[in-house]
C-alpha cells in the first residue's frame, strides 16, 4: 500500500488525521488476516507551499519541513497509527527522480520547454494513451482541478496545458539541484511515482490518499509511472478519503479554520476520541467536525472502557465476527462502531456471564480500531 504523504509547512489537521486514519485500518484489516503488509509513505519535503511558507514566515525551509514533519510523526503516533515500512522523503529521493526524468525524455514521454531561461520539463499527458482512467473526471473538471491543485495550464511552450511539470529550472532564490537535467529541482506528482515503483513495483494493491489528490496527483503519478515501466495499472485499487469540514464549513488555510490534532492533545482532548470522533462517519464521504462530534466520541469512549472494565459480558465471538465483517465492507465505521455499541449497552445493562469477554472486545477494539480501552 502507497498512501501519499503530507507537505509539511503546517501541522498536522483533522482532514489529514482523517486520511491517515482510514488507511490505518487497511493496515490493520490486512494484519489481522494474517498479512505481511509493505506500506509505504512519502513527505513532501520540497515544493511550493513549503517554499512559501518558509519565506512567509522568514524560515529555513529545511528546518520548517523538518519540524513539521517531526511533528506529525508525534501526532501520528499519539492516534495509534501503525507507522508505515518506509517513510521517505522527496529529498533523498531526488537523484533516483533525475535518473528517471532522464529516462522519460529519452522514451519522448517528456519535453523541455523552448524558454531560454527556464527550461521545465513536462510530462506529454498524452503518451501512455490512459490518461484519466484513474479519476474518471471529465475534461472541464481536469482542467479546474489542474488549476486550482498546484497545475500550470498557462505555462508557455507546452504542447497541452495539462502536461504537469517534471523538472523545474532554477530560479533565483530557490533552493535547486545540479544535475544533467539542469540545475532545478522536482515536480510534485514525480516523487511518489518514483518512491512507489522503486519500493512496491507496478501493480501494489492499494494506492491511497485524500479526495483531493485523485487529480491531479494519483491521475499523474500513475501516468508517470506506467510511461517508466511499460506496464499498466500502476496501482490495483484506488481509495480517497473525504474531506473535513469544521462546523458545516470547508476547513482550509485560507479560511484560517483547520483544527489541529497537536492543539487538541495540547487541550487535553484524548486521542481516542479524536478516532472515534472521525470514525462516526464513513471515510469516503465529506463530513464536518463540530463540538458535538468530540463530545460524543469521548462519551462513547467512555461508556466503552467501563463496559470492558466489567467483569462480564455477552460471549464477544459474535460482536468481534461484526466488527470485522464491517470494516472488510469498505470500512464501514459507523456500522462497526454500533456493532460495539450494542455489545457495551447489554454489558452496561449486566447481561451476558462470560467473564473473557470484555477482555476480548478490548483487544479487538484495539487491533482492529487502533482504540486502547
Amino acid at each position: 500500500m502507497y498512501v501519499c504523504g503530507i507537505t509539511p509547512y503546517d501541522a498536522t489537521h483533522l482532514g489529514h488525521a482523517a486520511t491517515y486514519l482510514a488507511f490505518d485500518l487497511v493496515h490493520r484489516l490486512w494484519l489481522d488476516a494474517g498479512h505481511e503488509v509493505h506500506y509505504v509513505q512519502n513527505v513532501t519535503d520540497i515544493d511550493d507551499p513549503l517554499l512559501e511558507r518558509a519565506e512567509r514566515d522568514q524560515d529555513d525551509w529545511v528546518v520548517l519541513g523538518m519540524r513539521e514533519t517531526a511533528l506529525f510523526r508525534e501526532d501520528m503516533e499519539a492516534l495509534r497509527v501503525v507507522p508505515p515500512r518506509d517513510f521517505i522523503g522527496a529529498v533523498e529521493s531526488i537523484p533516483r527522480i533525475i535518473e528517471v526524468i532522464g529516462k522519460l525524455l529519452a522514451d519522448g514521454a517528456a519535453y523541455r520547454v523552448d524558454d531560454p531561461e527556464y527550461p521545465d520539463i513536462y510530462f506529454d499527458r498524452s503518451y501512455t494513451g490512459r490518461f484519466g482512467y484513474e479519476s474518471r473526471y471529465d475534461a472541464e473538471q481536469m482542467n479546474r482541478f489542474f488549476a486550482e491543485r498546484g497545475g500550470d495550464p498557462d505555462r508557455p511552450g507546452k504542447r497541452d496545458p495539462l502536461d504537469a511539470l517534471l523538472w523545474r529550472a532554477e530560479r533565483p532564490g530557490e533552493p535547486s539541484w545540479e544535475s544533467e537535467l539542469g540545475t532545478g529541482r522536482p515536480g510534485w506528482h514525480i516523487e511518489c511515482s518514483v518512491i512507489a515503483l522503486d519500493r512496491l513495483g507496478v501493480g501494489f494493491d492499494v494506492q491511497g490518499g485524500g479526495s483531493d489528490l485523485a487529480f491531479p496527483h494519483h491521475e499523474y503519478s500513475a501516468a508517470h509511472a506506467e510511461a517508466l515501466a511499460g506496464q499498466h495499472p500502476f496501482a490495483r485499487h484506488y481509495a480517497h478519503a473525504g474531506m473535513i469540514g469544521l462546523d458545516g464549513a470547508k476547513m482550509s488555510k485560507s479560511k484560517g479554520n483547520l483544527v489541529f490534532v497537536s492543539r487538541l492533545r495540547a487541550a487535553g482532548v484524548d486521542p481516542a476520541a479524536i478516532r472515534l470522533g472521525l470514525f462516526a462517519g464513513h471515510y469516503r464521504q465529506d463530513r464536518s467536525w463540530t463540538d458535538e462530534v468530540l463530545e460524543t466520541a469521548q462519551a462513547r469512549l467512555d461508556r466503552w472502557r467501563d463496559a470492558v472494565r466489567r467483569p462480564s459480558g455477552p460471549a464477544a465471538d459474535d460482536v468481534v465476527a461484526r466488527l470485522r465483517e464491517h470494516l472488510a465492507d469498505d470500512l464501514d465505521t459507523p456500522k462497526a462502531l454500533a456493532a460495539i455499541d450494542a455489545w457495551v449497552e447489554e454489558t452496561l445493562r449486566g447481561d451476558g456471564a462470560d467473564t473473557g469477554a470484555p477482555a476480548q472486545v478490548a483487544a479487538a477494539v484495539d487491533a482492529l480500531l487502533g482504540i486502547d480501552l
